[in-house]
Formats: structure tokens, sequence, C-alpha cells
């Protein structure tokens, strides 16, 4: 909220100061007021091509481009609607807002990305299991002890030839499957769960989760692991009635 509300009033502050300065050259009423967004705007629409990039994994150099045109162009146009003056702070207060506008839109798109980063993962991850996956059992069969031959009766005129005893072959038995490696959202269920534990039966906060998340090498943004606890208790709802752990 107060992201928006900084990039609102930063770019309201650069059109202004771009209105007095087209007003100045001739250009007045409704003309006056649009000039600035042909300057302004680019840094807008510059930072949207970057976040569009960044969301589809790659680097977009017409976004960076735009980017760097629109907020030069405007800090170049604001600090030049000073005129000529002997005290450098009317330039640097003409300069704050473009830059300021700048920096605010580039916060606020980040956490855009964030979210919708978020969200995604939200929506494609396989559902969590409750315990670990147990892998089953083979059952060894033991064969029956091969009965003994009956010995062939005596004939009258001559003896008939023994069959010759073959061994049966021992039963071959399936090895036990391996244990299936864990995704890495089950990596993460486990290390958010694993701190209820740590923190002596207490709801790990934001900063204990990122931290943990960290050194296990996993994603730690703040809404991935806000998610992971949500999808922790809701498999386990009695971990939600134990008390908040203070984030040191």
């Amino acid at each position: 909220m107060l992201t928006t509300a900084l990039t609102a009033v930063s770019f309201w502050l650069s059109f202004e100061a771009l209105h007095d300065l087209a007003s100045a050259h001739r250009l007045q009423g409704e003309r006056a007021w649009a000039w600035p967004a042909t300057v302004d705007t680019f840094i807008g629409v510059g930072e949207l091509l970057i976040l569009r990039a960044s969301l589809m994994r790659r680097v977009d150099p017409w976004a960076i481009a735009l980017t760097a045109a629109g907020s030069l162009g405007s800090i170049a146009l604001n600090v030049a609607g000073v005129g000529v003056s002997h005290d450098p702070l009317d330039y640097v207060t003409a300069a704050v807002p473009p830059v300021a506008a700048l920096l605010a839109f580039g916060v606020l798109m980040r956490q855009v990305h964030e979210f919708l980063l978020s969200r995604q993962s939200v929506l494609t991850a396989p559902p969590v299991p409750s315990g670990p996956p147990v892998t089953p059992v083979s059952e060894t069969v033991t064969p029956e002890e091969p009965e003994a031959p009956e010995e062939p009766q005596e004939a009258a005129e001559a003896p008939e030839d023994e069959p010759e005893l073959t061994e049966e072959p021992e039963p071959v038995t399936e090895p036990k499957k391996p244990r299936q490696e864990l995704t890495q959202r089950e990596q993460i269920d486990l290390v958010v769960r694993s701190l209820y534990d740590a923190l002596g039966n207490q709801r790990p906060a934001t900063r204990h989760m990122v931290a943990a998340l960290r050194d296990a090498g996993l994603p730690c943004s703040d809404g991935t692991a806000r998610e992971a606890r949500k999808r922790v208790e809701t498999a386990e709802p009695h971990l939600k009635s134990f008390p908040d752990a203070i984030a040191a």
C-alpha cells in the first residue's frame, strides 16, 4: 500500500514539473498535461516489460533501454525546468520525483513478481503427503521341500533305472525399491515442519522460515515460506494452536 502511494505521488510530482516546463514553452491546456506522458510513461512501460521478461526467465534489452531512456529523460527535463539557479538544492529538489518514481515503481513490480511466482508454485505443485512415503516390503516365499521320490518297485524280469534327481533352483526375490526422492516442495514443507519442534512447539515466524530455507539451499522468499507454513498447518491442524515464536 505504501509502495503504491509513493509511486503515485512521485509520478504526480514529476508530471507537475514537466507540465510547468511545457506551459512555459508554448503548450497550453490539455496539451501541456499530455506532454509529460511522452516522457514518464516510458518508465512504466519499460518496467512492465522487465516484469514480463523476468516471469519468462529471460532478459529483454528493449525493456531496459525504454526504462533508462524514460528515467534519464525525465530527470534531465525536471532539472532543466529549474533554469539558472545558484542554490544546488533547487536541482536536487527537481531530480528527486523522477528518481523516486523509478525506484518506487521498480519495488512495486518486484512485489508483483514474487506474488505471481508464489501463486504459480501453489497451482502447479503436487499435493503434500501427510507422512513420508512408505515402500512396500516384498514378501519372500519359502519353497516347499521336495518330497522324496518313491523307490521303484522291483520288476519281475529286469529292474528299471532310477530317475536322476535334479535340484530345484532357489526362488528369486525382487530387491526392495529405493526410497523415492522428495520433490522441492516436499523438502520445503519438511524444513518448515521441523521448525515447530526446533522452536519448542511454537509457530515459526517468516524470518525463521526464510533463514532455514536459505540454509537448506531452497527457495526462500517470504511468499514461499508463508505458503509452506499454510500447507503444513492444513495437513496438521493442531499446529495452529501453538503460540507464535518471536522473530529474533
